[in-house]
């Protein structure tokens, strides 16, 4: 049977309790305690000390506290366990034989050596693991709960106890599994689960600390976690923030206020967030000349932020909006001074910019993220969409093939799935032409990753929920079944990358030819929830305090969105949480041609030719129609 961490520390405890009587006798008496006792006295002694350590240890609650986080109430509980187990085995002694031949001073050496023993090893171990630690504890301050009780909640802790006025005093701990339930960290108990939020609550009131505040202290919570918690706080009357990020938090000064979080929508997302292997993307990237399209954009600046941090060897920025390329170029220079950049303004839409952009910069992994992307903008202007979106992609991946770039990442989204609207079939129709390329044998690697709905990226619902929050509501929904696939441009950005890496780093590429990433998205989630959460996080009702208007479907828009289209079955890879979409396979020389066509009807304004290249090319694209909803 596997021991359990808790087992574990009890054994190392009669360890040391078998080792500390003998070892306090020879410091008492050298080498001559056993002659002095003879043997079967002094294994009697022996084993009667360390059952005794096993009642005594036991019984001072010695084992609620995590060796991780040990503090003074660890070394008080074990200065008590000591204390009793000392004292009742002189008592014994003294009642089986008077102490005869048991020197007076060894209980004393025999207090300190166990002490040292058992306490030593818990603060090496957390000095270890810290370089520091703390032992005052922390008092005043408004009562709070803890959501998690790992590193981050331990690090709360110390950051109360190092301040002379601490803002904040913490009453409880609730874990996210029952692992540590019983136990304490700095001496604060770890009360239940998160499912026992309601009762500690009540336990806490009934002693008189109930708390006014819950915090979340890890970011890596489940949507459906944070969720309940937010409904738990709402009926309990309590707010809900969470922790600053653990590097924010250690940087923190020892003399400044700890300013907790609002939790955000994302936290609230409804299945945990992927993690992904960041080992193979900066393998990936570092050393190499990178190049990032629409690099201004949410997830074009995102990716700009990730690709510096892994170190390449030079970082080319083209932007079409001159602001847009400004704001990001700054924040780069600013965070990262060493690195080699440039910051070019130019349009994807102009072929020849591209080329001499290429020829200039050699990039060796290019990452295509510009794009028009609003559904009501493109609907009215559906040509500008299309020669951005398909024309655009198209030149800058013959621009990659034609200047030797090792791999092509573009950006598409499950609005190519099944399109109803102008921007989902532009896309649909980029995605056609870099698998045409990946298929066709070409020593590029053109890689293609979709994904849903990125949170809080401009013109998205969230900055729009968020702006009509400030102004007082009401916060409007276009229909009330309307549902999308969410992501975080976090989880957006290293799907990217990652699925950059699973093509050029790990040696599968032809394994992977002309298919497609999908992030596996879990659960769409309903406009309206997301509304009503959004509400409640700014600690309002809604329907009550906010209202939710329903407008009606605007152009293009349809109720769900998906991300496979029924030819593409999904098929499994090594990175967890991300799949394959098989191709649909399309003739090169024939996306081209009807491309070249697609470029004239645009370049001359002419809709009817541009709508039937479209329909040839996305046959599965049908406007979507509003009054049919």
């Amino acid at each position: 049977m596997r021991l359990s961490r808790k087992h574990i520390v009890i054994v190392h405890d009669l360890v040391m309790a078998a080792i500390a009587l003998p070892l306090a006798l020879y410091l008492r008496l050298d080498d001559t305690g056993l002659d002095r006792f003879g043997a079967p006295l002094y294994l009697g002694m022996l084993a009667a000390f360390v059952g005794l350590a096993a009642i005594a240890f036991r019984s001072q609650r010695m084992y609620e506290g995590v060796w991780r986080y040990a503090s003074v109430d660890d070394l008080i509980a074990i200065a008590r366990g000591v204390t009793l187990l000392v004292a009742a085995f002189t008592l014994g002694l003294f009642l089986f034989n008077r102490l005869d031949g048991f020197p007076r001073s060894t209980p004393f050496i025999l207090w300190g050596v166990l002490l040292l023993l058992l306490g030593g090893p818990r603060f090496v171990y957390r000095f270890l693991k810290d370089r520091r630690f703390s032992l005052r504890d922390a008092e005043g301050g408004v009562p709070v709960l803890l959501i998690g009780a790992g590193d981050a909640a331990d690090l709360f802790l110390r950051a109360m106890e190092s301040r002379p006025a601490a803002n904040y005093r913490v009453v409880g701990i609730l874990g996210e599994t029952r692992n540590r339930v019983g136990r304490r960290i700095r001496g604060v108990a770890v009360m239940g689960t998160v499912d026992d939020l309601e009762t500690a609550v009540a336990q806490l009131s009934e002693s008189g600390r109930r708390p006014q505040r819950v915090i979340l202290t890890k970011d890596s919570l489940d949507g459906d976690v944070v969720t309940r918690v937010l409904d738990a706080c709402d009926a309990l009357g309590l707010g809900l923030s969470r922790l600053p990020r653990l590097d924010d938090l250690r940087a923190a000064r020892p003399d400044a206020a700890i300013d907790l979080k609002p939790v955000a929508i994302e936290d609230l997302l409804q299945r945990p967030q992927q993690v992904l292997d960041r080992t193979a993307m900066a393998a990936l990237i570092h050393g190499r000349r990178v190049l990032v399209t629409g690099a201004g954009g949410s997830i074009g600046s995102e990716l700009v932020r990730q690709v510096a941090a892994f170190g390449p060897a030079a970082l080319t920025l083209v932007e079409a909006s001159e602001y847009a390329l400004y704001t990001i170029d700054m924040e780069i220079g600013r965070r990262f001074p060493a690195l080699p950049r440039a910051a070019l303004v130019g349009d994807v839409r102009d072929r020849a910019r591209l080329s001499a952009i290429f020829a200039e910069r050699a990039p060796e992994l290019v990452f295509h993220a510009a794009a028009l992307k609003h559904v009501p903008l493109v609907e009215i202007n559906p040509l500008e969409g299309l020669f951005t979106n398909a024309i655009g992609s198209r030149n800058v991946a013959e621009a990659c093939a034609a200047h030797g770039v090792a791999a092509m990442v573009m950006v598409s989204t499950d609005k190519a799935v099944n399109p109803t609207n102008v921007m989902g079939a532009s896309k649909r129709i980029a995605e056609c032409f870099c698998q045409a390329m990946d298929l066709s044998g070409a020593a590029t690697r053109f890689v293609t990753v979709r994904f849903g709905n990125v949170l809080g990226s401009t013109g998205s619902v969230v900055p729009l929920f968020e702006k009509q929050l400030r102004e007082g509501g009401p916060l409007t929904v276009t229909h009330p079944e309307m549902n999308r696939f969410f992501m975080t441009i976090r989880e957006a950005v290293e799907l990217i990358i990652a699925a950059a890496a699973m093509r050029v780093a790990d040696g599968r590429a032809d394994d992977h030819r002309g298919k497609i990433y999908v992030l596996e998205m879990g659960k769409p989630v309903k406009i309206v929830d997301l509304a009503r959460r959004m509400i409640r996080l700014a600690g309002l009702r809604p329907d009550l305090d906010v209202p939710i208007v329903f407008t009606g479907l605007r152009p293009g828009e349809k109720l769900f969105e998906e991300i496979f289209h029924g030819d593409e079955q999904p098929l499994p890879t090594a990175a967890a949480g991300v799949l394959l979409a098989a191709p649909r396979r399309v003739d090169l020389a024939d996306v081209r041609a009807l491309l070249d066509r697609l470029e004239t009807a645009c370049r001359a304004g002419n809709r009817a030719d541009a709508a039937a290249v479209l329909a040839t090319l996305v046959p599965e694209y049908h406007a979507a129609d509003p009054a049919a909803s």
